[in-house]
């Protein structure tokens, strides 16, 4: 134990020198994370909008002053086709009404069924979504007038099919409840690959690790030496994480908190397995880095944050449950949103146990055996 402490001392020793590494550590995924949950946690606002008014009546302004009223566009004024194709291919707008000629004439004739043609841009596909809402409830509320005026109906008297909504988990279904969380957890996992890939690997490209093996340290030893600094920095960094996302941007913990902590701690256990593999295998800690970002970026694509796994190929969802990041981004939302316990998650608990036994193990092996 006594060489073990020693070690542990030596890494912050270097940490404290090398300042840049754990402050990078620390404070790279608190602003990746803050920034994150600051766009995702306002409502999409002021998209540029054009209007193409060929008609230029009262009811072509009523539509202008509809959209306008939702909050969601911001309108730059009147132009022609051609410039609307001009400024969506610029960029300069996400969205376009084009008003016919004779829609006043429509609107008051029972004959006739206005329409209005909208172009959106679909290159940036969130936005232009938002978009499509909006001028969906906008048109939703001028048919139901319209309806209701053709008919010569109280608007009292007019109804017909509608459906009770009830949102659990997610009342106000906001974005931040989605990526937060999802953007929590992965951060976790490149902090902890990260600073384990450093941990040998700094050392081969220092010319030091060959003073290390000569010394009187068994490789487990070593391996725990340095598994110990990683483990600290990293909870510290999950923990200062879990107070922001908490207090800062107000996401709920609706389930326990002592699951939570003992979950994450097992998680990057797996994680550090991972990094030191990487570590030993790395010549550089250039090559260290870009390994981190093959496997953290394929993790990504099967934690559910890019596209629902529910909505992968069968082959692909099993795949994903080979993934320990998968589980633990489960096990995270679970805790966080739906207040779930062990009772509920006990299948993504089991498979993040099985795999992290079996990446452990095999780690372990592997960067004892390099080592000797």
């Amino acid at each position: 134990m006594s060489r073990i402490l020693a070690l542990t001392r030596k890494e912050f020793i270097h940490l404290r020198n090398d300042w840049w590494l754990p402050a990078f550590m620390l404070l790279g995924g608190l602003m990746e994370l803050v920034m994150v949950a600051w766009v995702t946690s306002r409502p999409i606002t002021n998209l540029p909008i054009l209007v193409v008014d060929y008609d230029r009546s009262a009811a072509s302004r009523e539509v202008v002053t509809a959209l306008e009223n939702t909050g969601t566009f911001d309108l730059r004024g009147y132009a022609d086709e051609t410039a609307v194709k001009d400024a969506i291919v610029r960029g300069d707008i996400n969205a376009a009404v084009v008003i016919p000629p004779d829609f006043s004439e429509q609107m008051v004739n029972p004959q006739d069924r206005p329409q209005l043609a909208v172009i959106l841009n679909g290159a940036e596909s969130i936005p232009a979504t938002e978009a499509l809402r909006s001028v969906q409830g906008v048109a939703y509320n001028l048919n139901t007038a319209l309806v209701v005026e053709r008919l010569h109906l109280p608007p009292e008297q007019f109804a017909g099919f509608d459906f009770s909504l009830r949102v659990w988990f997610n009342e106000a279904l906001k974005d931040a409840f989605y990526t937060v969380p999802a953007e929590f957890g992965l951060m976790l996992e490149f902090v902890v690959l990260l600073f384990a890939a450093l941990a040998f690997t700094r050392e081969r490209e220092l010319g030091t690790l060959e003073q290390l093996l000569v010394m009187p340290f068994s490789s487990l030893e070593l391996i725990l030496g340095k598994a110990i600094p990683v483990l600290a920095i990293a909870y510290s960094d999950f923990l200062l994480m879990l107070i922001l996302i908490r207090y800062v941007f107000h996401l709920p913990l609706r389930g326990s908190l002592a699951l939570l902590l003992v979950v994450a701690f097992g998680y990057m256990l797996v994680e550090l397995g991972k990094g030191m593999v990487i570590s030993v295998v790395s010549h550089t800690q250039h090559q260290a880095f870009l390994l981190v970002m093959l496997v953290g970026m394929t993790d990504f694509m099967f934690t559910g944050y890019a596209a629902p796994v529910e909505g992968m190929p069968v082959a692909l969802q099993w795949l994903a449950n080979l993934v320990p990041a998968h589980h633990w981004l489960t096990i995270l939302r679970g805790v966080l949103l739906k207040g779930a316990g062990i009772s509920v998650l006990w299948p993504n608990l089991l498979g993040l146990l099985v795999l992290g036994i079996i990446i452990l193990t095999f780690s372990l092996r592997f960067v004892r055996r390099a080592l000797d």
